[in-house]
């Protein structure tokens, strides 16, 4: 379908303002970039004239916008099962299950969550990455925010970036913790191994915020809020505090049992192949309300007898 052109009048306190910053003003669906990509390849024309980004608005002029929306992404929709934990016109929460990928890659062309966001989701092949406003890790569990429309998508990545979109996790990681707290620290590549980041003086800001739910007598079972967020944020800020997350492949370690551990324990820990991380909350303003969107999931059936292992025991073995 050819892309419907968009007339509007500048509004006269936007006088003075770059057409690139009016813009956003004025087409608050569409990002700052793909606006200013529209002025320079043409699209849009102030008074029937062509013009660039940085040229002065005066107010009352008649903006001409052609939108030139192209397919953003090139995978094909696959009829995968998804858990949706909410859904409405502009965004849908869907409750990954651990092991699967979020994105197509190299060895995951298929069988990914886009793929089944795009079988569920008509329309969704026009936006960035399919409409997904964050990333969840292979193995870890839990809620991921979708954005339907260009709008929608447009006003929640600007709500992620500004920090209005709580995120909390659960997660047990090794070591007995004595209290909750903060972790800030930068994190970059890892100029070793490409594929892991790490903790670095001049990698970009990460803040975790943490707290205790209940200790164990080697694990301690944590509630994570993410303040930013890094690839592999919460993986590498506990490996770097030497409290690694419990059955993580990447960051962990070898395997840890506590003195004493009955062959149950033991037996759970190894099987326990993948970082306990899940996903639990999201909070957030509705993008065309303003409502606040607050849903909750609780850890899948692994982690949840991760868990219970654990309590039994600290209340058996002394």
């Amino acid at each position: 379908m050819a892309p419907k052109t968009q007339q509007k009048e500048i509004p006269a306190n936007l006088s003075g303002q770059r057409l690139d910053t009016a813009l956003a003003r004025m087409f608050p669906e569409y990002s700052s970039s793909r606006l200013k990509s529209w002025i320079l390849e043409g699209l849009v024309t102030i008074d029937d004239r062509q013009v660039k980004p940085r040229e002065a608005v005066h107010g009352g002029e008649r903006v001409m916008l052609t939108p030139n929306i192209e397919a953003s992404v090139s995978s094909g929709p696959e009829p995968i099962e998804l858990d949706i934990a909410w859904e409405d016109e502009d965004l849908l929460i869907v409750n990954k299950p651990a092991g699967l990928v979020v994105h197509p890659g190299a060895g995951n062309t298929h069988g990914t969550l886009m793929n089944g966001l795009l079988y569920h989701v008509a329309g969704l092949g026009q936006l960035p990455r399919a409409g997904i406003i964050h990333r969840l890790d292979k193995d870890t569990s839990g809620l991921l925010l979708v954005g339907k429309n260009l709008r929608s998508h447009t006003a929640l990545v600007r709500a992620l970036a500004e920090r209005a979109v709580s995120r909390k996790y659960l997660a047990i990681c090794i070591g007995v913790l004595t209290s909750g707290g903060t972790i800030d620290a930068a994190i970059g590549r890892n100029p070793v191994d490409r594929r892991k980041m790490r903790v670095r003086d001049d990698g970009k800001p990460a803040v975790t915020h943490f707290r205790v739910l209940e200790r164990y007598r080697g694990h301690t079972y944590i509630s994570v809020q993410l303040e930013t967020g890094r690839t592999h944020q919460i993986r590498v800020h506990f490996a770097h505090r030497r409290n690694p997350l419990l059955g993580d492949p990447v960051y962990g370690g070898r395997l840890q049992l506590p003195g004493g551990a009955s062959t149950e324990l033991t037996s759970t820990l190894r099987s326990f192949r993948r970082q306990a991380l899940h996903a639990a909350r999201l909070r957030f303003p509705h993008p065309r309300s303003g409502e606040e969107i607050d849903v909750e999931c609780a850890p899948p059936d692994d982690f949840r007898t991760l868990l219970d292992t654990l309590r039994h025991d600290r209340e058996t073995v002394t």
